[in-house]
């Protein structure tokens, strides 16, 4: 190679060793000189004759050497090309706009393609993947994805691997280069291994909980003599339907049962939607009323006792959510299956006496006592805060409670309060003022929302240890952690149900003032449409009581009564309602009106008067959300449907806050129910 090469790095100090040296001699020879002039003459000789044949040797090799260098590195190299490309690894280099540069033999049979398709971009050999998803801008120089193809699953390693970092400061010649680079992609098959994790994933066992709703209710409408035979058919229905799926089933209790399945299975009993549920209701041996039950399952925990946890939480939200259900818990994942028909209304009370026994303990126990509703507050949420008022104040505590706006509907029940010698000005707080003066010592009681996140102000949740909640909705995934005393009955009417018949067994000299009597009353009246809804004898015994304690029908009855603009607004949405899919769905006008969102609801009642409409959804954009109030009869459950975009309630009214334009709530609820409607929830 006649052309001059620069050479560096260790090469380079190699090469001026022997040279080097002979600066050494000479320094040497001059220092022999004082000492003998003969003896420097004949180093000096010698050391002329030294560096000649050095020079010589220098020039001669240097070429050859070089040479003999690239020639091994070359080799080197083609070995290394040689082992990529028999590497059973499948391993390609990418250029910068995605093109497959070069492939070894494993990656083109992977990629079923042949080296004909090289310069292809790498959608063409894997199409599940795009240049972006490959090489993405986000300045990264190395990734891990994985993706399945033709069968088979891969993680894929991809780096950059830039031209300055291959030619660095090991490399023979000197060069320069810009900030140029390759990517690398390495193809790790994990079929087997993910195989062997999904086999061990579905035949984990699943921990479950049966139990049925009614069945003392059931059993006292069939003939005594045929109460085993009922009991046995309804025990071949669950031990046949776990049994045809492998599992087993243990009998715990008259009513309770233990159930453990594979996890494998779960997926076709969410596809079948646990027929169970219906199978059971089937069994008809006379009696009146049908049999429902309710599931808890657990799953995905750390160990089978997690699961069973899991499925203790599973149940008892199923069951504080009316029952007739199926409720899985999957880690933090909660879903709901069922919960249909409407809840059954236990005729025993044993359950309110002891609630108001345990809310009396808890009074007694701390100075002060703060009740709160849910923002926005109507009737039913106003009149049970008055009701937990007059119990603490009948113990002498001092009471509070807290509501920040004053709704139209609630303003005639509020202002029957005002300039009242019996009632003191502190009777009533704003979120703000109550943060200022709650401490540990104080009881806070929740009534008509088990929401965290609906409450007036949700700052008094973490001020005080103890927390009571009194509701009739059914419980969701979110709700309020520890409360000392939980009093949820989704069969329950309204809050001021439950609380008149909290106020009957709480103090047996507790006497209830008229104005208070009539808040109760008109709860009553607002979530049961003037009792034609979600009554049972157990409402009318509550409005019976109040009706003794003073309350007036006549007085009630002008608290309901709407202003022009309201009324108009109401007709409104009325008129321009839509029927979709048996759902009439309208948009209630704000203009003018101080409660838009309470004439939403009145008007979603208005809609379920015409003939053919299944449902009603009446959408009203207020304080920068969009409030939907959902009514049904008895066909449609609009809980599942509210609880599908983030609200809840009961299985015929029901509602959801949206944070969006009304336009894009009305293409949301369309959407939810063209889903549900495939999936034949409304069948």
């Amino acid at each position: 190679m006649k052309k001059r090469v620069p050479i560096k790095g260790q090469m380079r100090s190699y090469m001026w060793q022997l040279l080097m040296l002979s600066i050494l001699l000479l320094a040497m020879n001059v220092c022999m000189y004082p000492v003998s002039v003969k003896a420097g003459l004949l180093v000096s000789a010698f050391l002329a004759v030294y560096v000649l044949v050095v020079s010589i040797l220098y020039l001669r090799n240097k070429t050859q050497i070089y040479n003999e260098m690239v020639a091994f590195a070359t080799q080197y190299g083609q070995i290394q090309r040689k082992l990529l490309k028999d590497l059973a690894l499948p391993y390609a280099l990418l250029d910068e706009e995605g093109r497959v540069l070069w492939g070894n033999t494993a990656f083109f049979e992977v990629s079923r393609k042949t080296k004909k398709s090289l310069y292809k971009p790498i959608s063409w050999f894997f199409p599940e993947f795009s240049r972006e998803e490959f090489l993405g801008d986000d300045g990264k120089d190395s990734k891990t994805i994985h993706f399945s193809s033709e069968e088979m699953d891969f993680r894929v390693d991809i780096r950059r691997v830039y031209l300055d970092h291959i030619l660095g400061e090991g490399n023979l010649l000197e060069d320069e280069f810009q900030q140029e680079y390759l990517t690398a992609i390495y193809m790790f098959d994990e079929t087997e291994i993910n195989k062997y994790i999904r086999m061990n994933k579905e035949e984990r066992l699943v921990a479950g909980l049966l139990y049925l709703d009614n069945y003392e209710e059931a059993l006292d409408t069939v003939e005594e003599v045929r109460r085993s035979l009922l009991v046995a058919l309804v025990d071949r229905k669950i031990n046949k339907y776990i049994g045809a799926f492998g599992g087993i089933v243990k009998k715990m209790e008259k009513d309770k049962y233990f159930i453990a399945i594979q996890e494998k299975h779960l997926p076709i009993m969410r596809e079948n939607r646990f027929e169970l549920l219906q199978d059971v209701k089937t069994v008809n041996i006379g009696n009146e009323m049908a049999v429902t039950l309710s599931m808890g399952l657990g799953l995905s925990g750390s160990s089978f006792a997690e699961n069973y946890d899991y499925a203790r939480i599973a149940i008892d939200l199923a069951l504080a959510r009316g029952g007739d259900q199926v409720v899985t818990k999957e880690g933090e994942s909660i879903t709901y299956f069922g919960g249909k028909t409407q809840q059954i209304e236990k005729a025993t009370r044993v359950k309110a006496r002891v609630k108001a026994h345990a809310l009396r303990e808890f009074i007694e126990s701390r100075d002060k006592v703060m009740v709160m509703g849910h923002k926005m507050g109507d009737m039913d949420s106003f009149g049970a805060s008055i009701g937990i008022y007059r119990a603490a104040k009948v113990l002498g505590k001092r009471a509070h409670i807290v509501i920040n706006d004053i709704t139209n509907s609630v303003r005639p029940l509020r202002e029957s309060f005002d300039d009242n010698p019996a009632y003191t000005e502190d009777m009533f707080l704003t979120g703000e003022e109550a943060l200022e003066i709650i401490d540990r010592n104080t009881v806070l009681v929740v009534v008509d929302t088990n929401r965290p996140n609906y409450t007036e102000c949700s700052g008094l949740l973490s001020r005080t240890p103890t927390i009571v909640v009194l509701d009739h909705h059914r419980q969701t995934n979110e709700q309020i952690e520890n409360a000392v005393l939980s009093y949820i009955e989704p069969y329950a009417s309204s809050a001021c149900e439950m609380v008149a018949e909290i106020l009957q067994y709480f103090d047996e000299g507790l006497k209830i003032k008229t104005a208070e009597a009539d808040c109760l009353y008109a709860g009553i009246v607002l979530d049961t449409d003037n009792f034609m809804r979600r009554t049972g004898v157990r409402t009318f015994e509550a409005a019976a009581f109040l009706r003794r304690c003073g309350a007036d029908v006549t007085r009630v009855r002008k608290m309901f009564r709407n202003d022009m603009a309201e009324y108009k607004a109401r007709a409104e949405a009325v008129r321009h309602a839509e029927v979709y899919h048996g759902f009439a769905i309208s948009v209630c006008p704000n203009e003018n009106i101080e409660s838009p969102t309470i004439v939403g609801a009145q008007a979603a009642d208005e809609l379920l008067n015409i003939v053919g409409v299944r449902a009603s959804i009446v959408l009203t954009y207020y304080q920068h959300k969009t409030f939907v109030s959902a009514r049904s009869i008895d066909e449609v459950n609009v809980q599942i449907i509210m609880e599908r975009i983030g609200g809840g309630g009961h299985m015929n009214m029901a509602g959801a806050q949206l944070e969006c334009s009304v336009e894009e709530s009305m293409e949301i609820v369309k959407h939810t129910i063209d889903k549900m409607h495939e999936e034949g929830e409304f069948e």
